[in-house]
C-alpha cells in the first residue's frame, strides 16, 4: 500500500508561533499583579503583534495568548488611570481643606 505524497501547498504551511507573544502575556499579568506600569507596553506590543500577525496573511498559533496579554494590558492600565485620578482628586481635596480650615497658632 503507498500513501499519497505529502503536499506542502495543499496543506498550507506549519502554523507558527509569534515571537513576542509569551513576552506580551508575561508584562500583561505582571502588570496585573506587580507592577501597573508594564501595562501600557503589554497593550502597545499586543497591537503591533496583532496588526502584523493580520497583515502576514499567515496562521499563528499563539494568537490567544498576545490577546489575553493585551487585554490584561489595557485593564491594568484602566486602573492605573483610575488610581492616579483618584489620587489627585484626594490630593486636591486634602489642599483645599487644609486652605479653607483656620489654623490654631
Amino acid at each position: 500500500m503507498s500513501y499519497p505524497n505529502y503536499d506542502a501547498s495543499y496543506y498550507g504551511p506549519p502554523p507558527q508561533s509569534h515571537p513576542n507573544g509569551t513576552t506580551i502575556l508575561v508584562l500583561g499579568i505582571l502588570s496585573l499583579v506587580v507592577c501597573g506600569i508594564l501595562g501600557p507596553f503589554a497593550w502597545v506590543m499586543g497591537n503591533k503583534a496583532l496588526r502584523e500577525i493580520d497583515e502576514s496573511g499567515h496562521y499563528f498559533e499563539n494568537r490567544g495568548t498576545i490577546q489575553a496579554g493585551r487585554i490584561c494590558g489595557i485593564i491594568s492600565s484602566a486602573l492605573m488611570i483610575i488610581g492616579v485620578g483618584v489620587f489627585v482628586l484626594m490630593f486636591g481635596i486634602g489642599m483645599i481643606a487644609s486652605i479653607s480650615s483656620p489654623s490654631s497658632y
